[in-house]
C-alpha cells in the first residue's frame, strides 16, 4: 500500500471525526431539536463525517476505524461537554476517558496491513 494514501486516509478520518463531533455540538445547540440552524449544521456536518469515514475505509481496516471514530469522538466530545458546557468532571470520568483512548490505541497496533 503507497505510504502517502495511508496518511491521506488517516488526515481524512480525523476531520470526519471533527464534523461528528461538530454534529454532535450542533445537537446540544438545537436545543431538544427546536433551533433550525443549528439542526441543519446536524445534518450536515454528520453527511459530510459520515462520507468521510466511508472514504477512509478504502484504506483503514473498519474495526480500526470505527474505534478510533468512535472512541476519539467521545473523548473530544467529552471535553467539550467539561468545557463549553460546564459538565461535571470527575476522576471516574479522567479514567473511562484514559481506557477508551488506551482500547483504541490498542486495535491500531493489534491491526494488520492490508
Amino acid at each position: 500500500m503507497n505510504y502517502d494514501l495511508k496518511v491521506i486516509s488517516w488526515i481524512i478520518l480525523i476531520v470526519a471525526i471533527v464534523l461528528e463531533v461538530s454534529g454532535t455540538i450542533s445537537m446540544k445547540l438545537s436545543d431538544g431539536f427546536t433551533k433550525i440552524v443549528p439542526i441543519i449544521a446536524m445534518l450536515t456536518f454528520y453527511a459530510f463525517g459520515l462520507s468521510l469515514l466511508a472514504l477512509s475505509l478504502k484504506t483503514i481496516e473498519v474495526s480500526v476505524a470505527y474505534a478510533v471514530w468512535s472512541g476519539l469522538g467521545t473523548a473530544l466530545i467529552a471535553i467539550v461537554g467539561f468545557v463549553w458546557f460546564k459538565e461535571p468532571f470527575t476522576v471516574v470520568k479522567l479514567l473511562s476517558l484514559c481506557l477508551i483512548i488506551m482500547g483504541v490505541v490498542g486495535l491500531n497496533l493489534g491491526s494488520t496491513s492490508h
